[in-house]
């Protein structure tokens, strides 16, 4: 006996079972090559299965590789408004006061000083009946009966003046004789922002469209400070534009009066996104 194991698909089991027949029949050929075969095929079976199960994760692997086309982005220019212009206040002159005319007439009565004699002119003192309607004075002045009695008045050669001080006030302004200006004007801004604004990826992937209206205060040196949104529409467009305007060099100052004076201003930002 071959054994106990009985394999037919042996090849000493086919050789018996076709002793003495046509052994190039292709039943001898399908039973030899039948162990490799089924083995090729369990192989090739459990191959398939597993790309099946991996296909969703090898497919969203490709996703990631493959390049999303661009999506373009229109910036519209800013066009900066002047602000209205500013009215010129009428300069009114400080009156002139008329030192008033005193009220008691004064005698020269000037205090005795003691001189060689050729330079003694002789001049008599007023007498004491001059002196009761008079007060003494350095000079000889008539005085006016019907003037009012100032008491708080200052008599003499001193000055009225009016004195105008001019403060500088801190408040930033929002008109002024010469609006601050970015360095080569507003073609040069609209250009920087342009080329520095990225369109928020959250706002492109939903669409979101819309104006920023942004308020900031152009300091004395040209320098932006208190960069704030007034009206934003959301997903980050608001607060793209302040990053960018943060990077802004110095603007040319405004000036007030010869002077470079702190300006307040608002300006909107057009986040639009081209044809998709």
């Amino acid at each position: 006996m071959l054994g106990s194991n009985i394999n037919i698909f042996r090849t000493e089991w086919l050789n018996v079972v076709f002793a003495g027949r046509n052994q190039a029949y292709g039943a001898y050929e399908l039973r030899r090559e039948n162990p490799r075969n089924t083995n090729r095929a369990l192989v090739i079976a459990i191959a398939a299965f597993i790309f099946l199960l991996a296909t969703p994760t090898i497919a969203n692997w490709i996703k990631h590789f493959v390049p999303k086309a661009d999506v373009p982005v229109k910036v519209t220019e800013v066009n900066l408004l002047p602000p209205p212009p500013l009215e010129q206040k009428k300069v009114i002159p400080p009156p002139v006061h008329e030192a008033p005319r005193p009220h008691t007439t004064e005698i020269r009565f000037p205090p005795p000083v003691v001189r060689p004699d050729p330079e003694v002119r002789e001049q008599d003192p007023p007498t004491e009946k001059q002196l009761v309607d008079a007060n003494p004075g350095q000079r000889n002045l008539k005085g006016d009966a019907d003037a009012p009695i100032d008491l708080d008045e200052k008599h003499g050669n001193s000055e009225v003046r009016n004195v105008v001080e001019a403060t500088d006030s801190d408040e930033p302004f929002k008109a002024v004789e010469i609006n601050p200006e970015y360095p080569g004007g507003e073609a040069a801004f609209g250009k920087f922002l342009q080329k520095n604004i990225h369109y928020p990826s959250i706002a492109k992937e939903n669409g979101i469209q819309g104006k920023a209206y942004i308020q900031f205060i152009v300091e004395r040196d040209g320098s932006l400070t208190d960069i704030k949104s007034l009206r934003d529409p959301g997903s980050g467009l608001g607060e793209e534009a302040i990053r960018v305007l943060k990077m802004s060099p110095h603007w040319k100052p405004g000036i007030q009066n010869g002077k470079p004076v702190r300006v307040q201003y608002t300006i909107p930002v057009n986040f639009s996104l081209g044809d998709q």
